[in-house]
């Protein structure tokens, strides 16, 4: 049985594209990435993240994510609700920041080389 408060949940990946990218993480190299803007809200608070996950990519069928290599960078949390407004400024800045948060880690992506369509909510 689902506790209320998680029935009120809502999470969406307001954004998602898979990208080529470079990271060894535990002993094991990245060939690519997942990038992520996400909101989730919940009883009249609202939180979005950018996040990343490498992953292996051993062929071009790979997207297995693996979430031991999996970063977050909360971009605001409040309350409110989702916003058409507030999305298109963090999606604006979600390339930056992944770039950071991959740097901070040692990993590097390659935007110019998406492995997927973009995917929007």
């Amino acid at each position: 049985m689902q506790s209320k408060s998680r029935k009120n949940m809502a999470t969406v990946n307001v954004y998602q594209r898979y990208f080529e990218a470079e990271m060894l993480f535990n002993g094991l190299k990245r060939k690519g990435v997942n990038v992520l803007l996400v909101s989730c809200s919940e009883n009249g608070n609202i939180k979005y993240t950018a996040e990343i996950a490498f992953f292996p990519h051993s062929d071009s069928e790979d997207f297995a994510v693996s979430y031991d290599a999996h970063f977050i960078k909360t971009l605001f949390e409040g309350k409110g609700r989702r916003s058409k407004k507030k999305e298109k400024e963090f999606l604006a800045q979600l390339f930056s920041v992944a770039e950071n948060l991959a740097e901070e880690n040692g990993g590097k992506i390659f935007f110019d080389k998406p492995l997927s369509e973009e995917r929007t909510a």
